[in-house]
């Protein structure tokens, strides 16, 4: 039978607890390490221990943009495991499990197409000297040896994610994924037709989440106030800020709750800093009279929205992307803002950037929309390119054309809608700042010609905005097709997966949503043949 090479799906499954994420990375990135197209994806219950959880890693030597449901290799720590996702494995595929498994000793494979390979992983981990926790190292080992993967990426990769937790530590997990790969090349040296072969001849990639992408953009934006409050799926947004505090100079916060980490930004945007906050539709939710707040008071905001399935608690560890309509009309009344919809990491990095500089410019709530299957799917690509990448502060007033002898005109009416910013404390730019309507100078004022005057003003900003978006659509194949798709976020990646398998459909990517671009989508549209939306929500809210 011909070996399949550098073309892989690999599963693994087990309860929390059992060490699924760190066995799933550890296998993403030695592969990932070794110049291979990887796209891992985890998914998991809302629980601290127990329930079923998967790590999914795809490896190709081609580009690769999302996850598959057909599995080349499942490895089960538990019989869950094998009950959920056996019927996943494809012919000629395999399945790994834990033979000293209290319920699968005697486990009898119902697959004769796939090859059931029984492994006593719990012996293997105490001979390494181990406990039982590290059956999982054990099976990564097996998992390398069976696709005959050279080892030393694995050793690599133990000491990267094991160090912190001291040398010992380091050695015995290195240790029992050692006796996983040794016991594979013994025992099963011929049963599996997949290998996995480095390729080290390739431009440099790493393995990033979107989470992850949106904070590398916010530093290199020049981010330097953070306030949030743990939400799943974005909170490792705060993790990583808080990782990186000192050595770029941030303020980090945790607040006690959403509402005070929404005004917190707003604040710090006042005080003249960029600032950013991430939740997700919950938290969002109870930050909405703070985004009103950044509207009126046209404080250039940046707000990351991770979606996950409501309504309110709904599906905590799940995705969905139910909440474009809450982001486009949260908030009191009508005010100008931006919401945009990257589709992978690379476009979560230039976005979130973008996001920044559009912020500050127009002096307005930028917000960031992703989901959970973005926030934690992690993808190669290419190492970003941060050359072209120059800050936009806006309009700044100038400490030498002030009078200290007048109130400043923080909202003076313009062409743009965009009026100049002083900072606190600067001299002549004393103004009065709160929730109320206002006229030029910050003060309270409820005539109807100054509430007109400052509506048109704020409303005006989205004209000049719309040329400012950087492709807010982007058409992915031939112009003229069978089928056209239409979709945003993460819906990319597995619509473009779906595209390789036919050539006779496109696909219209939609990365601006407010303003919406109305133009470049009827161009498209109008052409098509045949139109089919895809996106992940119930009553297709697109």
């Amino acid at each position: 039978m011909t070996v399949k090479v550098n073309n892989l799906n690999w599963k693994i499954g087990g309860e929390a607890g059992y060490g699924i994420l760190s066995a799933g990375e550890i296998f993403a990135y030695a592969c990932a390490h070794g110049g291979l197209e990887t796209f891992a994806y985890l998914e998991y219950p809302s629980l601290i221990r127990g329930g079923h959880n998967t790590y999914q890693v795809l490896v190709r030597e081609d580009n690769v943009q999302s996850h598959s449901s057909q599995v080349d290799l499942l490895v089960a720590l538990n019989k869950e495991t094998i009950d959920r996702h056996l019927t996943e494995v494809v012919k000629d595929g395999a399945l790994v499990y834990d033979s000293n498994e209290k319920d699968l000793r005697d486990y009898v494979c119902s697959r004769a197409d796939a090859g059931c390979l029984g492994v006593p992983l719990e012996d293997l981990t105490k001979q390494a000297g181990g406990e039982k926790v590290m059956r999982n190292m054990v099976a990564v080992g097996v998992s390398f040896g069976l696709v005959k993967y050279p080892y030393d990426f694995i050793v690599e990769l133990i000491d990267q994610v094991f160090s912190k937790k001291g040398a010992k530590m380091v050695q015995l997990n290195q240790a029992a994924a050692k006796a996983g790969y040794d016991y594979a090349q013994t025992n099963f040296a011929e049963k599996f037709d997949y290998q996995l072969k480095v390729k080290l001849n390739k431009d440099q990639r790493m393995l990033i989440n979107g989470n992850e992408a949106i904070a590398l953009g916010a530093i290199k934006a020049g981010l330097k106030f953070y306030a949030a409050y743990p939400m799943t799926p974005a909170t490792s947004i705060l993790h990583y800020l808080v990782a990186q505090e000192r050595d770029y100079k941030l303020v980090v916060k945790q607040t006690e709750d959403e509402i005070a980490a929404m005004n917190m930004v707003v604040g710090a945007s006042f005080a003249g800093v960029r600032s950013m906050t991430a939740t997700s539709g919950g938290g969002f939710a109870l930050m909405s009279e703070a985004l009103g707040l950044a509207g009126m008071t046209e404080c250039g905001t940046v707000v990351v929205i991770a979606q996950r399935p409501g309504p309110a608690t709904g599906l905590p560890t799940w995705t969905e992307q139910g909440d474009l309509r809450f982001a486009l009309h949260a908030g009191q009344g009508d005010f100008p803002r931006v919401v945009l919809a990257p589709g992978d990491p690379e476009e979560c990095f230039y976005m979130t950037f973008q996001a920044h500089n559009l912020a500050d410019k127009y002096q307005l709530p930028v917000i960031v929309l992703t989901d959970k299957y973005m926030a934690e799917a992690r993808q190669t690509v290419p190492f970003f390119n941060t050359e072209s990448l120059k800050l936009d502060r806006g309009e700044l007033a100038d400490t030498s054309k002030l009078s200290a002898d007048a109130r400043f005109a923080r909202y003076a009416m313009t062409p743009s809608g965009v009026s100049q910013r002083s900072i606190p404390s600067q001299p002549g730019g004393v103004f009065a700042v709160n929730s109320d309507e206002h006229d030029d100078t910050g003060m309270a004022n409820e005539e109807a010609d100054t509430r007109q005057a400052q509506m048109d003003k704020r409303m005006k900003k989205l004209q000049a905005l719309r040329s400012e978006i950087q492709e807010p659509v982007k058409l992915y194949g031939p112009k003229e097709a069978e089928v056209t798709l239409v979709g945003w976020g993460s819906t990319k990646g597995p619509i473009l997966e779906a595209m390789k398998k036919s050539k006779n459909i496109n696909f219209l990517q939609i990365r601006c949503l407010e303003p919406f671009p109305v133009k470049e989508v009827d161009t498209v549209l109008r052409q098509a043949k045949r139109r089919v939306l895809i996106e992940n929500n119930y009553s297709g809210q697109l």
